[in-house]
């Protein structure tokens, strides 16, 4: 098989990757590879309405079947890159060799997974997929024992649902608060103290040490003794970047593949984009890093979009996020990696509020706690790097907006 772009990965980078080809009027021929046997679907809703039961998987395709068809791509499903030759432009996959004049890397990540002794059990679940889900879900029985391990988006995330579906949950988290790699202090309390409302427990500084099995269920072991018994274990603790075949093949990385301003790796005729595109990033200032987030994922389609129909611009955006949690709805603006500031804008106990990072007296990042308008006025001040007075800042009847830069 052979095809002038290949894009390997069908989550929101790949679909978008090939969506925003045709938009531009490429016309030559394009093929998706994906090791899922689905059509490229929503990844969000696995931890949240998917695991919830609340949205249907057809409700989670990206785009319909006859969208791909209509627009002749390809979608290679249950198929997975073994190798890339980037000589002779060829791929080695369980479908046989496919050939490309130029190659899309989308292909994520693949959920990090313990190491202690017992990593391997039954009964230890990802949730990264809709066959993880579904086999979490499977596993589900009325009031189980729930342990999560990883107080990140994913781990909150599942143990807000499961809590509210009746399950006993129990988060392990191996560092000094939740959310510590993406959120300061001020909002790992408020949602400590959220998820503790509804019943969930949360045991900070907690690293596992072993799991074993206890009578059909799992019995963990934290290194400071304590042993929690669970029927169902979620591990979240992050990812590891699908890029093995790059690097193998002589591409510039390590977590991720390295890859510059219009997302080319330093193999000819090969981008990267996504979770797993190790690149420069102005609002981390300029630090190499890589974004998890379906906004990233979509812009640097657009950009690798450009540089293949002879438009080239190159990547620059605002990183956004968000996280449904009971009736909370985070929506964070920017990155607050490296803040020397921190405003509190509204009052936590309304359960609507935003926290304002700045650094350099400039603001970089906002996370928004049901206020939406902060979130949406504030994606300007971020981009400008404007610097407002933090009385100011503080003032909620004083709109961001008013601090926008014509």
């Amino acid at each position: 098989m052979q095809f002038d772009v290949v894009i390997v990965g069908g989550g929101h980078g790949g679909a978008a990757q090939a969506a925003q080809l045709r938009q531009r009027g490429f016309a030559g021929s394009l093929a998706i590879v994906t090791a899922e046997p689905e059509l490229p679907y929503e990844r969000p809703p696995l931890s949240k309405e998917y695991l919830a039961g609340e949205k249907t998987f057809e409700r989670m395709l990206l785009r319909p079947p006859a969208f791909w068809a209509e627009r002749q791509v390809e979608v290679m499903t249950g198929t997975r890159v073994t190798a890339v030759d980037a000589v002779v432009h060829r791929l080695e996959t369980t479908a046989g060799p496919v050939e490309y004049g130029k190659l899309v890397w989308a292909a994520g990540g693949d959920p990090r997974r313990l190491t202690c002794p017992g990593h391997d059990l039954p009964g230890l679940h990802a949730i990264r997929t809709r066959a993880d889900v579904d086999a979490l879900k499977a596993d589900l029985k009325p009031e189980s024992r729930v342990l999560v391990v990883g107080g990140g988006y994913i781990g909150l995330e599942s143990a807000a649902v499961l809590s509210k579906l009746g399950h006993a949950v129990t988060v392990l988290e191996a560092m000094d608060r939740v959310l510590a790699r993406v959120a300061g202090p001020e909002l790992s309390a408020f949602y400590q103290a959220e998820h503790a409302a509804h019943g969930v427990e949360i045991v900070t500084g907690a690293q596992v040490v072993a799991i074993a099995d206890a009578g059909g269920a799992r019995l963990a072991t934290l290194a400071d003794g304590r042993q929690v018994v669970a029927d169902v274990v979620i591990v979240g603790i992050g990812i590891v970047p699908a890029v093995q075949p790059l690097l193998d093949a002589g591409a510039k990385g390590g977590n991720g593949v390295w890859v510059d301003d219009h997302c080319r790796t330093s193999l000819p005729d090969i981008f990267a984009i996504g979770d797993c595109a190790l690149h420069a990033n102005a609002f981390a200032g300029g630090a190499e890093i890589r974004l998890e987030s379906v906004q990233n994922a979509a812009d640097m389609a657009a950009t690798v979009a450009r540089a293949i129909t002879g438009d080239p611009a190159p990547y620059h955006a605002v990183p956004w996020f968000w996280s449904n949690q009971f009736d909370l709805r985070l929506q964070t603006m920017g990155l607050s990696l490296g803040h020397d500031q921190t405003v509190l804008r509204g009052d936590p106990a309304t359960r609507a509020f935003s926290l304002i990072y700045l650094k350099a007296g400039k603001v970089i990042a906002l996370d928004c706690v049901n206020a939406a308008r902060d979130y949406v006025q504030g994606k300007a001040l971020v981009e400008q790097g404007v610097a407002v007075p933090l009385d100011a800042l503080a003032d909620t009847a004083t709109p961001l907006k008013s601090w926008h830069q014509a």
